[in-house]
């Protein structure tokens, strides 16, 4: 018994990187008896899921959208996330004055949507139907377990059988047109590509999984803010015993032989027999790992998009406005040619305002509110982002003004941007890519790398590998690495 216990407390694991599948990670292999370290570049933990105050005004710096809570809930056994469910899933408008407040609930969704489009609701009701279908078809398969460690069973011949239906072989966008009665449900549905970095006119057709998310599952949002998130995963893994090293940079994943025995920070070595790397996979590769073999396959992938945020207190409210709000674009397929083609920004780009104000009241001035203005945009590679930022501020501008019938910059009061240089430099993100690789391609997600390694000891967590990018996903993988490791351990 005590030769046990003396064998379980001597294996240490050492985890590179406090974003959210770093947090679940340490979270996890402490329940599994391992002695865990965090090791944080930052001064603070979370990756891109943190926050920031300007003056009276308080952000969330990064993801801004919260599904599946239980991904979460699962983790905490001492702590709980104050969240409520959301009843508008988002408010859309566009620049002929169209304005359609899309409800959470899909039954209410159906029933009043198609009424203000003036068609007929069965085809978006069907549209639902085949989301929730590729999520049973698969989710079990694909999103909770390992692609590259598949067992022959009855969920596997589920889906295998489903591949028909499952619309891999047609772009996002092809489908919906095909499926939709109006362009402008098109254009709705085409946007859920972007969840994930990519272009509707690219990405398979099975990306359509995500309304059942956000629709049929639901959309929520922590009442102190997305950063509660990483708050209360750091309480419970540092009440758990996870010690925490902030300001401390990975230099190295020592390799020896295939076997993974520790890392190097910026002034020590730390020895353990597991080592899970929380950092993009290709900076992975190029910095930490430079003796080992790159997977080619991997390491070629496009990269996904990135984003151009302005942060700005203002200082009136606008009731028009919900917790997310998007302004679309005349032109979606231009957008994203621009974005994935010439790797450039658009001059008529689809805006998001996220206003989490609407919830979280203290984060605004009572008269005011904290507005997360974003633009999807290329990942970084040598652009000049100075020119580009100033000709984006002017394009938002001019779309908010148009159709809020306003004048906005009137009305900010302080403000701060977020650009894909300062997302490489601050999370390590190749090129500020916010998801990894974009799917923009059939085979993408068998291109991903697996949660393992060939070295022994290393393994993978985060939005850059299985399954992908976007929080559900980042705390799947954590947990498909945990439980690999559960076994190899």
């Amino acid at each position: 018994m005590s030769g046990r216990q003396e064998n379980r407390q001597s294996k240490k694991a050492l985890i590179v990187g406090s974003g959210i599948a770093g947090l679940a990670s340490a979270i996890r292999l402490r329940r599994l008896g391992f002695d865990v370290e965090v090791f944080e570049k930052n001064a603070y933990p979370g990756g891109k899921l943190t926050s920031f105050k300007l003056g009276a005004y308080h952000f969330d710096a990064g993801p801004s959208l919260f599904t599946m809570p239980h991904l979460v809930e699962e983790l905490l056994e001492k702590n709980i996330l104050e969240y409520v469910k959301s009843e508008t899933a988002c408010h859309y408008f566009w620049e002929d004055d169209t304005v359609i407040k899309f409800p959470a609930d899909i039954k209410q969704l159906i029933n009043e949507v198609p009424k203000q489009l003036n068609v007929a609701a069965e085809p978006l009701k069907k549209h639902f139907e085949r989301s929730k279908y590729i999520y049973d078809k698969t989710h079990k398969v694909f999103i909770e377990r390992s692609l590259h460690k598949l067992n022959f069973n009855l969920d596997l011949i589920k889906a295998i059988i489903a591949i028909p239906k499952l619309f891999i072989f047609n772009t996002m966008h092809r489908v919906n047109k095909r499926k939709l009665n109006h362009p402008k449900l098109v254009q709705i549905f085409d946007r859920y590509a972007t969840y994930n970095g990519s272009s509707p006119y690219l990405a398979p057709g099975i990306l359509n999984i995500i309304p059942h998310l956000e629709h049929g599952i639901g959309t929520f949002f922590p009442t102190n803010g997305m950063q509660a998130i990483t708050d209360v995963l750091v309480k419970e893994a540092t009440e758990l015993g996870v010690v925490f090293h902030y300001n401390q940079k990975v230099e190295k994943i020592i390799v020896q032989s295939k076997i993974c025995k520790g890392l190097e920070t910026n002034d020590s070595i730390f020895k353990g027999e597991i080592v899970v790397c929380n950092s993009d996979i290709k900076p992975a590769y190029n910095y930490l790992l430079k003796g080992e073999k790159k997977p080619k396959k991997t390491m070629e992938q496009e990269p996904s998009s990135s984003a151009l945020i302005f942060y700005w207190g203002i200082d009136k409210k606008f009731e028009e406005l919900d917790l997310h709000n998007i302004l679309f674009s005349e032109n979606y397929e231009q957008e994203f040619e621009a974005i994935f083609k010439d790797k450039t920004i658009y001059e008529d780009p689809t805006v998001y305002i996220h206003v989490s104000s609407k919830i979280v009241k203290n984060s605004a001035p009572l008269n005011g509110e904290n507005w997360f203005v974003m633009i999807n945009v290329p990942y970084n590679s040598g652009q000049d982002w100075e020119k580009l930022r100033e000709k984006a501020r002017k394009y938002i501008l001019e779309k908010i003004n148009r159709i809020l019938k306003t004048d906005i910059e009137k009305h900010i009061v302080c403000e701060d941007y977020l650009d894909p240089i300062r997302i490489e430099e601050r999370t390590s993100s190749f090129g500020g890519a916010l998801y990894g690789a974009s799917s923009n391609d059939r085979m993408a997600a068998f291109f991903r790398h697996p949660n393992f390694s060939k070295v022994k000891g290393l393994y993978f967590v985060g939005g850059s590998v299985h399954p992908g990018g976007g929080i559900p996903l980042c705390l799947n993988s954590a947990k498909i690495a945990c439980e690999i490791i559960a076994k190899d351990f």
